[in-house]
Parts: C-alpha cells; structure tokens; sequence
C-alpha cells in the first residue's frame, strides 16, 4: 500500500504497510479500487444525456464511494468487497445512459472493466491503480495536485452525502465530482489543468458548503447559544459520535420515553445547539473529548455506543461489544445499524449498566453559527469600531494525537484579553478550557460548530468585511487552521477560491504538498505553516 491523505501519515511522507489509522493494505487497496471505480461511473455520466432523477443512483453511489475511502471510515475488507461489486453494475448502468445517448465510450486505465470473480481479483486490480502505480510513471507534482484534486472531492463527497440523507442535492455539486473524476482517470493531466482543477474545486466546495449547511439548518432550525453539560447523569445511556446529525434525530425519536439518556460525543457536541435536536429533554450532555480519545472515553462510557460517519478508530475489546455503526462507517465485527433502525442500539445500552453517578457540573456553550452571529452583528461592528474587540483569531479545524497540537492550546491561552475566539471542528477541544470572558455584551468564545459547520465562518466573514467595506483580507481576523482528514483540505480549498490570504496551517504540511506546490500557494496566497506561538501572535498583531 501507499497512502499519505491524511496528517498522520507515517514518517510525514506516507504508510507502506499498515495505515497509521488501523486499515489493513487489503483494505487500502480495495479503497484504490472503489475509487477507480467512481471514476468509471463518472466517465459515464459524463457521456450521458439524462436528468437528475435518472442519475439520482449513480450520484449517490459516488458519493458514497469517496466517502467510504475517507480516513477513518471504513476498515471492513467484506463492506468494501460489497461496495466494489455495487460498483460494477453502476458502471454498467452510466455505461448504458451513455450508449443511450449515442456517445462513444472512452475508459482509462484498468479496473474500469469487467466483473470480479473474488477478493482476490478485485486486489489484483487493485495494485495497479494505487499512488505507488501512478507515481512511476509521472511526476510527483502532477500526483500531488491530481491526490490534491482527490482529497478535496472526497470530503465535497461527504458534504454532499450528509446533505442528501437529509434531502437536499444539488446537481452542480455531482456534476463537478464527475467532471474531476473524470480528469483524474486520465492517463497524463498536465500541471495548468489540475491548478486550475483544483481551484474550481474550491468554489465547487463552497457550494457543497452552503448545501449541508442549508440542509443541516432547514431540517433542524439555526442553532442557538446553549449551554451544554460536559458531563454525566445517572441513568441507562447511549453515546453518539460522528457527524451526522440526522442519525442522532432518529435515535432520539426512537429512545423518547424509554429512560434512556443520550450524549454527544466529538463533533457531535454541537447537535445540542439545533432547535430540532435540544428539544428532547433525553439529550442530556456531552461525554468525553475529540475523536482520538474514543478508545478511552468508549471504555469508560457505560452504555450502548453509535459511530456516525467518520473518525471511527479501531475498536478494542473493551467495548466493541457495545459498539454498533451506521452510514458509510464499518469494522469487522461489528453489527451495523443501517436504514435508521437502533432497536440493537437501545437493547444494548438497555442492558448495560449505565451512570450510576452525576458528574461535577461544568458546562460550554454551543450555538454560534452565522445565524446567531449576525444577529448581534451591530454588537460586534460596534465593539470593533470602539476599540474594544481588537482581532478576530479562528482556531480550529481537526485535532488528532500527532505531536505540535498543544500549539493551538497554547496560542489560545496566549492571545491577547481584546481578542475574539473563533473554533469550529474538533480542534475546539484544543480551545475551550483556554478561553473565558467576554468582552462587553460578546464572549470571547464563539464555538461555530462541526468541521461541517465551516461555511458559518466564512458566511460571517464575509458578512464583516460587507460592513466594513473592506476585503476579507482587510479584516481584523487570522485563520490557524489545524488539519488532519480530507474534509479539510475541501474547506482550504474554498478558502483558496474565495481569495482568502495568510492561513496558517499545521501542525505540518500535507506529505502530497510537494515544494512546487507549496511554492505556488505561498507566492499566490500566502499560505504558511505555524510556526512559534508569541511569533505568530506577534505577526498577526502586526497585520492587524
């Protein structure tokens, strides 16, 4: 295997054997593989002359494709084994819209054609479709920018996934993830082409943005500020972790009345600001910290546990038992929830022991999305104007256990009384116990959500620089963004679109960000990597 999509890549320039996540290099091939196989699709629809309700599957099936091969999501061999033979008769049935319309096939490469007899031929494949495949025959430029291209639409994929189960598509979003595929099928795509790839990817990516972010408030209501309970109460209890919203609207309708409480956990700490979801008194708090501690906070959790989405670890025994998945999320082992049903789930946290103590009560405010943001916009101009709020600084992103982290930390403990804090993602967690105060009616921390919720930064953002009448570059704000999976390279990559300048990155640059990338993006946007904390506090005072 060969795979350096994520920061935690080893070595910080790519795993070779096993993935620092957990998957196997069966599994990593078969991810090579599905891939491949959503290009062939996309090839297809491509080709086709046909509507959104005919192609309704076919999108779907993309999506679910480059979600599935997220950093992880899936590490089951048999799941992926499923998906790939899926895949087959998708690329069959684009293939037929396209003869249907009188176009001439045009596939690239192997993998694209025929049916595969067992695991084994799918490996076979597999191996010829990889990184490692590809790199022997191109520069490792053109591989940087086409995996550059391939990450931004596996999280878009993501965005988009969240958005349809809650359904809302938008065909402008699907048509750029097969048009991108479609390039990345190529034999040879040269180096201007996948720039300027990558840079409509960005504002393909802000559309996808906006989808979720409608979806998310037009089912569930703007979020709200409130309070949450970081802790525990008494009582039978199931934990949710993951992303996914709806997951966690289901399975509070189905445990109502049942004396069951449920917490958030990781990026699902925000559900609790959402009108929809706080109105079910059963949604009692939040339990244990960002995704990299699950193994510990899962062992200490005494109830049933639901894995929406992505940043699933490989489970230990010391809970799998209580461990059930839904969505795209698989490991071998253990049992899925599919199609919104959790009578397994509520039967296992019913047999479990649950908290039979409360917790000390200490709590952390959610709910500052663009909606509750902009409604107190005059408050903040205001504030700006007077000379009370000196900076905006957004520190967030993803979090993980890799070294450099306790930078973000730091530099929130550090940043000057007059400044505002932005956090969203799980690098949150990074921040919260760090910042307090406020700074006239305002706090000091603003939590905007998700990793998901990022569209809120940028909705606000803009808002701000519309009142000032400045550029975005021009405000009294600084992005220290922390990365670790693909959503965020999505996220950048509509920054980038957007013309936004000065991001700091970390805690070190992508392995696929070759020199001449990284070249490209310091000459063009400024983009650095972190560097010491009073240093960067220092410069962004400067700037400001």
């Amino acid at each position: 295997m060969f795979c350096y999509q994520c920061e935690q890549t080893a070595r910080g320039t790519g795993c070779i054997d096993r993935g620092t996540c957990g998957k196997s290099d069966e599994v990593a091939a078969l991810q090579d593989l599905l891939l491949r196989q959503a290009m062939g699709v996309a090839i297809g629809l491509r080709q086709a002359v046909a509507d959104a309700d005919q192609t309704a599957d076919l999108d779907r099936f993309i999506e679910d494709a480059l979600f599935t091969t997220v950093t992880n999501v899936n590490f089951d061999a048999g799941r992926l084994q499923d998906l790939i033979t899926e895949g087959t008769a998708a690329i069959a049935r684009a293939r037929e819209l396209a003869r249907s319309a009188g176009r001439a096939e045009a596939l690239f490469g192997p993998a694209l054609d025929g049916h595969f007899a067992d695991r084994e031929a799918m490996l076979a494949a597999a191996r010829a479709v990889g990184i490692a495949a590809r790199g022997q025959s191109q520069s490792a430029d053109v591989t940087g920018l086409q995996e550059l291209l391939t990450y931004g639409i596996k999280g878009m994929a993501a965005y988009a996934h969240h958005a349809r189960v809650l359904g809302h598509t938008l065909p402008e979003v699907n048509a750029f993830m097969s048009e991108a595929l479609e390039a990345l099928a190529r034999p040879v795509t040269g180096l201007p082409e996948l720039l300027a790839l990558n840079m409509r990817c960005g504002e393909a990516s802000l559309a996808a943005m906006a989808l979720l972010d409608g979806a998310n408030t037009g089912v569930m209501g703007h979020p709200v500020p409130t309070p949450v309970l970081m802790g525990h109460k008494p009582g039978k209890a199931i934990l949710v972790s993951g992303h996914d919203l709806g997951d966690l609207a289901a399975l509070l309708e189905q445990t109502a009345g049942l004396g069951i409480n449920i917490y958030t956990h990781g990026e699902m700490l925000p559900a609790h600001g959402y009108p929809a979801l706080k109105k079910y008194p059963h949604l009692v708090g939040h339990f244990g910290g960002a995704w990299q501690d699950q193994q510990r906070d899962f062992t200490d959790f005494p109830g049933a546990i639901l894995m929406t989405t992505n940043c699933l670890m490989p489970p230990r025994d010391s809970y799998s038992g209580r461990l059930f998945t839904s969505g795209v999320v698989a490991s071998p082992g253990i049992p899925h929830a599919g199609g919104r049903r959790y009578d397994a789930v509520i039967a296992a946290a019913q047999a479990a022991d649950g908290f039979t103590d409360e917790s000390a009560p200490r709590y952390h405010t959610v709910g500052f999305g663009h909606n509750a943001v902009l409604g107190v916009a005059d408050k903040v101009v205001e504030a700006v104007k007077s000379g009370a709020l000196k900076h905006f600084v957004l520190i967030g992103g993803c979090d993980a256990a890799t070294r450099g982290r306790d930078y973000y930390s730091s530099l929130a403990a550090k940043v000057p009384e007059d400044w505002a804090v932005l956090t969203l993602g799980c690098g949150k967690f990074r921040v919260i116990d760090h910042v307090g105060g406020s700074i006239g009616d305002l706090p000091r921390l603003l939590d905007m959500g998700q990793c998901n919720d990022a569209y809120s930064a940028i909705k606000v953002a803009g808002a701000l620089a519309e009142a000032f009448g400045v550029g975005v570059n021009e405000l009294p704000l600084s992005l220290v963004l922390s990365w670790f999976e693909q959503k965020a390279v999505t996220v950048l990559l509509a920054l980038l679109h957007l013309g936004v300048r000065n991001i700091r990155i970390g805690p070190r640059l992508p392995a696929f960000i070759t020199p001449a990338i990284l070249e490209v993006l310091v000459d063009k946007f400024n983009v650095m990597a972190i560097g010491d904390v009073d240093g960067d506090i220092a410069a962004m005072t400067r700037a400001a």
